[in-house]
């Protein structure tokens, strides 16, 4: 799809240069998390949209193709603002004149936060702050998916110090989202988002996202793995058959271990009498490790069925925190999992008896595409306006419902007394303001601040 800023917004945006006040000069608003699921958000994707987008100017092209649009669409070519946008391309090249300000990616601030300030440059575009509104509210996006990555981090990071090994923890929940999103674009940026906290992925373009915008080399990585056609096209007769393959195709070399789906008939025979009967001495005899992956079944029940029916033939040892460790193979859950699913089934393993060491996670449309701007209930809005060189504060107050009231004046977020907190600029209170500069255009000058994938990973760290 053609990337024209001038109709990327919302079509209400485009006479609201006709309802500010007379003699309005600047227009500046916030983007925060007022609350949701989480506590806490981590701040990410940003970036993206700021290299993407606004990094690149408009044109006259641009313009005219915009008034082609919104004149037909909205019944009235006065109402589009072809001499503002003009002015935009003749006097800055195109470029946005915008002052954007922003947490650095990665950093992890309570709800309730400032998190991005947007304000205009230039104060004959006023209207311009508010227009990017639609864009740049996009963030909402990679933030929750970061967010969300971070809390099934530190479930499986708590489970992981109670009964096994921490060190673990890198590998255990694999993105397995590309197919269940909108978009390609929502893949490499949600899937770039859950590499903030995991390195396990089978969302190749949130491999190419992470290097071209955020400068790592290989963010994440992957093992073989079967799926039911490729066993079931040996058909049922020959189930173990498709099994012996793959300890012949992948049972030494390359990652250190594979996944094969085990669920095509019958998930206990096969874990029993195939790969703990027929096969068990090859698979003790392959140097990598088998993943056994059922896909069916509720999964807070089938996970501990499937360790017991696998401890039973391959038998366990156990750990120094007391719980059981499989021996040459471990289980991999891929269907149903969410952030809710996931904590009983943690529950149900250490239960058992059986350490976190033992199972992975997958986790597809849950991670990447099951929720929304509301998750984190994510807002832009207004917060100071310039009239005739006056700073007014703007707010919002609604008697219906106090969660949306917003934020008044200039905003800084420092570290209080009590953790981060967001203050009025012209309420003077010590501490360094966290937001920094991260894009600034004003005719001829330009400035754009970049954070590497390794430098997000540190701060969004556990």
């Amino acid at each position: 799809m053609h990337m024209n800023l001038v109709t990327m917004t919302d079509s209400y945006k485009v006479t609201h240069w006709r309802q500010y006040p007379p003699k309005t000069e600047y227009v500046y608003s916030y983007f925060e998390s007022r609350g949701g699921k989480f506590e806490e958000i981590v701040f990410f994707g940003l970036q993206y949209y700021l290299q993407e987008y606004l990094s690149k100017p408009i044109t006259a092209e641009n313009i005219s193709a915009a008034e082609a649009l919104w004149t037909p669409h909205l019944g009235d070519k006065s109402l589009f603002n072809k001499a503002g946008w003009a002015h935009i391309l003749t006097e800055h090249g195109g470029y946005l004149p915008l002052r954007i300000r922003a947490v650095p990616e990665g950093m992890v601030v309570p709800t309730h936060n400032v998190l991005m300030t947007v304000e205009n440059t230039d104060p004959k575009v006023p209207w311009l702050t508010n227009w990017v509104e639609t864009l740049l509210s996009q963030i909402w996006y990679g933030c929750t998916v970061a967010t969300l990555s971070r809390e099934m981090k530190r479930m499986m990071l708590d489970s992981l110090k109670r009964t096994g090994d921490p060190a673990l923890i890198d590998f255990k929940l694999h993105d397995f989202g590309f197919r269940g999103v909108s978009s390609v674009e929502s893949a490499a940026m949600g899937g770039c988002a859950h590499l903030v906290n995991f390195k396990g992925t089978d969302t190749a373009k949130a491999l190419e996202f992470a290097s071209q915008y955020y400068k790592e080399p290989m963010a994440g990585f992957s093992i073989p793995a079967a799926e039911h056609s490729t066993i079931t096209s040996w058909g049922r007769e020959h189930e173990v058959d498709a099994y012996q393959n793959m300890i012949d195709q992948f049972g030494s070399g390359g990652a250190g271990m594979y996944a094969v789906v085990s669920d095509s008939y019958d998930i206990f025979n096969a874990c029993t009498n195939l790969w703990g009967g027929v096969l068990k001495e090859a698979v003790l005899a392959a140097p990598n490790t088998l993943i056994v992956r059922p896909d069916s079944g509720l999964p807070r029940q089938m996970v501990p069925d499937v360790l017991a029916a696998l401890a039973s033939v391959f038998g366990t040892t156990t750990n120094a925190k007391g719980y059981k460790v499989l021996n040459k193979v471990r289980v991999i859950q891929g269907d149903g999992i969410d952030y809710e699913e996931t904590r009983r089934i943690i529950d149900a393993v250490e239960i058992a008896g059986f350490s976190l060491d033992n199972v992975a996670f997958g986790m597809g449309g849950a991670l990447l595409q099951k929720l929304n701007r509301d998750t984190q209930k994510f807002a832009f809005k207004c917060s100071s306006i310039v009239i005739d060189g006056e700073t007014h504060d703007v707010y919002k107050e609604p008697v219906t419902d106090p969660g949306k009231n917003s934020k008044r004046g200039r905003l800084r977020l420092i570290q209080g007394e009590h953790g981060l907190e967001t203050v009025a600029a012209n309420h003077w209170i010590p501490g360094k303001d966290l937001l920094e500069t991260v894009y600034e255009s004003d005719g001829e000058n330009r400035q754009m601040l970049r954070y590497t994938l390794a430098e997000v990973r540190a701060r969004a760290a556990l």
